[in-house]
């Protein structure tokens, strides 16, 4: 596939293969992005600023609209494509293609919805001439970097709100999935957004990143994926806003009370969702004594009828990890586990790219697959006597972006809904819970700045006022 740069779709003759995680087969080239051609997509984005601004809100709204309408008619198209290219299950694939769909839509609707107030000048002596409001504004140009394990819909989360807010943007999608983004961005084209408007920079983020994130005629930089990349991205940036979303490490809270099949269930599914590279995936579930074994049982049974293999299989339950090396790193998180003290449940083993679901108990606090992130499929266990010690424990860790907490006890739901710190918590279901339109992000080093489309909205335009000083009235 070609690249969307200035207004047009461009080849380069240095490609980057874009391959099948499970079998390395070859699926498409894309090109691989110059520094030249990063000074080519900052100048024509600058410049279509000024078209994006002068769009009405009926045609940034018609635009997202059919975007939408679009993608629906071609779900199964798209949802191959994210199949193909990542982690996911066909089936896994279409549900995010349907969210894609919806969160498309939403900006559609939230363009309409960019509201301003009246200011009361005459709250204040001197002001009694005084009449006047606020207005948002677009912002100008935004840099959209995005990850791999969810590469159509994070892609819409960020061009969405962008251009719903009247801004030129620039995306640069993982370069291990950038199929379903480019696709995207036609789908885009196809519905009548200005040419300029939007780019679509493929190759290495880390030959593209910095020229990319720190111009200053680049006034947001939006961006999902790690810790790491995150703060090189705040070092470089420089004096301009800066959303981000870094990943997590979600604890449950599973009380004596609470329903342990339902529990169960939606943690296996929120701990092994896309191979469990999932930031808001559950990672560490802390169990009450009293129904430890009854859980832990219904978890590793569930776990160990898992099916994994081929993603265009309907009867597959999960995929390889985006990569071999991913998958090597994760294995070994749980064999250093091991080592210092942790029992394997169920899985442990790996083919290739393909991680076995994992489930570990008496997981030590000084292991790394405890405190930092794992984005695969493995989840601990752990059990807890008091609700103190289950939520001291929940918080522990420098991460809080989804918790959750299973209990029919509305006293204890209360307290876990005000004393687990996390941007969201779910109560009754797994962390891996999601409405694109709800506020999203954490706190700690869970990132900074809220996405959800209307939230969004707001990061990616500015108040600007307009007072009317108007002698005699």
């Amino acid at each position: 596939m070609k690249m969307l740069l200035g207004t047009e779709w461009v080849d380069r003759d240095q490609t980057i293969d874009v391959r099948d995680p499970l079998d390395n087969s070859l699926i498409d080239t894309v090109p691989s992005a110059s520094n030249a051609d990063v000074q080519t997509a900052l100048a024509a984005a600058y410049a279509a600023r000024q078209t994006a601004r002068k769009m009405t809100t009926y045609e940034r709204s018609q635009v997202l609209l059919r975007t939408a309408a679009i993608v629906a008619d071609n779900i199964e198209d798209f949802a191959r494509t994210i199949a193909r290219e990542g982690s996911k299950t066909i089936n896994e694939a279409r549900g995010e293609a349907k969210r894609t769909v919806n969160t498309l839509t939403i900006s559609g609707e939230e363009a309409k919805r960019l509201l301003g107030e009246t200011i009361p000048f005459d709250s204040f002596p001197g002001g009694e001439n005084r009449r006047g409001y606020f207005e948002r504004v677009p912002i100008g140009v935004v840099m959209a970097i995005t990850p791999f394990n969810d590469p159509l819909n994070l892609v819409a989360h960020k061009l969405g709100p962008a251009i719903a807010g009247g801004n030129a943007v620039i995306l640069k999608p993982a370069t291990v999935t950038p199929l379903s983004g480019l696709k995207l961005c036609n789908a885009f084209m196809e519905a009548g957004l200005p040419p300029g408007v939007l780019q679509c920079l493929t190759g290495h983020g880390a030959i593209l990143g910095d020229a990319l994130v720190s111009d200053k005629r680049v006034r947001m930089v939006s961006f999902t994926g790690g810790l790491e990349a995150g703060l090189h991205i705040s070092n470089r940036s420089g004096l301009k806003k800066i959303g981000m979303e870094l990943g997590s490490n979600s604890p449950v809270i599973v009380w004596k009370d609470a329903d342990i099949e339902w529990a169960a269930e939606t943690c296996v599914s929120g701990a092994f969702w896309a191979a469990g590279q999932n930031c808001i995936g559950v990672q560490r579930i802390y169990i009450h004594r009293d129904v430890y074994e009854q859980f832990r049982d219904d978890f590793v049974t569930r776990t160990k009828a898992y099916r994994i293999g081929n993603k265009l299989d309907e009867a597959t339950n999960m995929g390889p990890m985006i990569t071999e090396t991913e998958a090597i790193r994760v294995e070994k998180w749980v064999a250093e586990a091991k080592e210092l003290g942790a029992t394997i449940l169920a899985g442990g083993g790996r083919s290739g790219a393909l991680m076995e679901p994992t489930v570990l108990e008496n997981v030590p606090e000084n292991a790394t697959i405890h405190h930092d992130e794992v984005f695969g499929p493995a989840v601990n266990l752990y059990v807890v006597d008091t609700l103190d010690e289950a939520l001291a424990k929940a918080n522990s860790v420098d991460f809080g972006l989804h918790s959750a907490g299973f209990s029919n006890d509305v006293t204890v739901c209360h307290r876990m809904a005000a004393e687990l710190d996390s941007g969201s918590v779910i109560i009754n279901d797994s962390t891996d819970y999601r409405l694109d339109s709800m506020p999203f992000g954490g706190v700690k080093s869970s990132g900074l700045g809220k996405e959800g489309i209307r939230f969004s909205l707001q990061e990616m335009t500015e108040p600007k006022v307009i007072s009317w000083y108007l002698p005699g009235v």
